[in-house]
């Protein structure tokens, strides 16, 4: 039959108070923990595209660059630049280009120098 509760020891009592109080402590944490846990992928979230906005911006500057520097090598450019600098540059004149004539190629057996060739097969010992 049931016992009485004026029987029960304090002890009883006790251990299920501490069962109820732990039993409370990780439900608690569990749902501490699930919180913590939204708010790091929320502020993951928000780094990530704060990130990408980056990305695009340095790849939008790199482009903008690129397309400078393209322009300043512009002969007309440099030539402006020259002129702003003082370096007094100025267009070649005929007598100062010299054109080197290239002889065309010689035939393999033709060629006086050789830098390795293998003996021939007749003179091996």
């Amino acid at each position: 039959m049931a016992k009485n509760r004026k029987n029960q020891t304090g002890s009883v009592q006790l251990g299920l108070a501490l069962k109820v109080v732990l039993l409370c402590a990780v439900i608690g944490s569990a749902a501490i923990g699930y919180v913590w846990q939204k708010s790091q992928i929320d502020r993951l979230g928000k780094l990530q595209v704060d990130r990408e906005k980056r990305l695009d911006q340095l790849k939008r500057d790199n482009d903008s660059l690129a397309r400078q520097i393209a322009i300043l090598h512009l002969p007309l450019m440099l030539e402006r630049r020259a002129k702003e600098l003082n370096l007094g540059l100025a267009p070649t004149t005929p007598y100062q280009v010299v054109y080197l004539t290239e002889s065309p190629m010689a035939t393999e057996k033709q060629s006086p120098r050789q830098f390795a060739q293998r003996p021939p097969a007749d003179l091996t010992p």
